[in-house]
């Protein structure tokens, strides 16, 4: 038996490859056409994705388009209206139309018709059907990427949306009290307010520094300090080797609001927030200590699962967001005992891809 017969050379999945670039050539441009393709089919890769797959099936044509009809090409678009009618037909009936040297096919994300791709050219059927499946991959997982962005986006508006306004009506009321008596104090401490608000309300993107949000921390601790006055003593360290370090934007915030209002506002006495900020060998460490009325530890528990009272300032969210950006290895540790006080720990990466301010 030829040697050949007894350990047959592997055959490359791609039917395409052995007669253009290579397998990994072939591999490399499909990834091209995936990422032109991130925002989807009426996005300003489209046209390079449609030159892409052109280029892969060595087709006349190739034309991309969502359900409007309207496609974009690659090549000179085929004469007539044979085109035409074919792609109106694949919309309604969401199956296959034509045969070479003119098929439309549909593209089903996730079971729901998006688009058609067109195809002119004496091409083979395999490759095509190879082709479409890359193109209804790449164009699943842009779908997947553009519900989670919208789900983070969902996820900060929620944040936001928790900011006491019981908090903003007592700080802005301290404010008016100092207006006639310590004008140069009231002034300090609008523009603490209008910081406060500028941060946690009007900034967008997904990403900041650690050192911005020590900065927000210092901003709302001066107007809680300024309601609360002695009830609340304050402490807030940070390590010079960590203040670049990016971090979720709206991460420590409301913490720092959770160890006030839950945890040293409820006491007659007040009581003090601490706030640590240091490196622990790759991983950047920040703690979030107040010696108030704590809580039961199923409480706490309870919290981090999302089962909590809708006074509890996003300590869900904000772990729920840790562990999608860095891994379940991270997000936030609750250490807490009634009349004991509460500790939360947030541990991150000193650096993570992807996680950029």
């Amino acid at each position: 038996m030829p040697d050949d017969e007894q350990h047959p050379r592997p055959r490359s999945r791609l039917p395409f490859a052995r007669h253009r670039t290579g397998a990994t050539a072939v591999l490399a441009q499909a990834r091209r056409i995936g990422e032109d393709l991130a925002d989807g089919l009426t996005g300003p890769g489209v046209a390079a994705a449609a030159r892409g797959v052109r280029s892969l099936l060595g087709a006349d044509a190739v034309g991309l388009s969502d359900l409007s009809g309207r496609p974009t090409w690659a090549g000179p678009v085929p004469p007539g209206t044979r085109w035409i009618a074919l792609v109106d037909e694949v919309l309604h009936s969401e199956t296959r139309a034509g045969r070479p040297p003119l098929v439309v096919l549909p593209l089903h994300v996730h079971d729901e018709l998006a688009g058609v791709l067109v195809v002119a050219g004496a091409v083979a059927a395999v490759a095509v059907r190879e082709v479409t499946d890359w193109v209804v991959a790449a164009l699943e997982r842009a779908r997947l990427e553009a519900s989670a962005e919208y789900a983070a986006q969902a996820e900060l508006r929620a944040l936001r949306a928790e900011i006491s306004p019981h908090f903003v009506y007592n700080a802005l009321t301290v404010i008016a009290s100092l207006v006639l008596s310590d004008p140069d104090r009231s002034r300090e401490l609008m523009l603490d307010f209008a910081d406060y608000n500028r941060y946690s309300l009007a900034r967008h993107g997904e990403y900041t520094t650690v050192a911005e949000e020590f900065h927000a921390i210092e901003t709302y601790l001066a107007l809680q300090r300024a309601v609360l006055g002695d009830r609340l003593r304050v402490q807030v360290r940070v390590a010079p080797e960590v203040l670049a370090v990016a971090i979720p934007y709206l991460v420590l915030q409301p913490l720092v609001e959770n160890a006030v209002r839950h945890g040293v506002e409820p006491r007659p006495a007040g009581g003090t927030v601490q706030v640590r900020g240091e490196a622990e060998g790759s991983d950047c460490v920040i703690t979030v200590d107040d010696d108030g009325v704590g809580m039961p530890p199923a409480h706490a528990e309870a919290i981090l699962a999302g089962r909590g009272p809708a006074g509890s300032v996003g300590l869900a969210n904000v772990d729920r967001r840790l562990r999608n950006v860095y891994g379940a290895w991270y997000g936030l540790v609750v250490e807490t005992e009634r009349d004991a006080g509460t500790r939360v720990v947030v541990r991150m990466p000193m650096f993570a891809p992807g996680v950029v301010p």
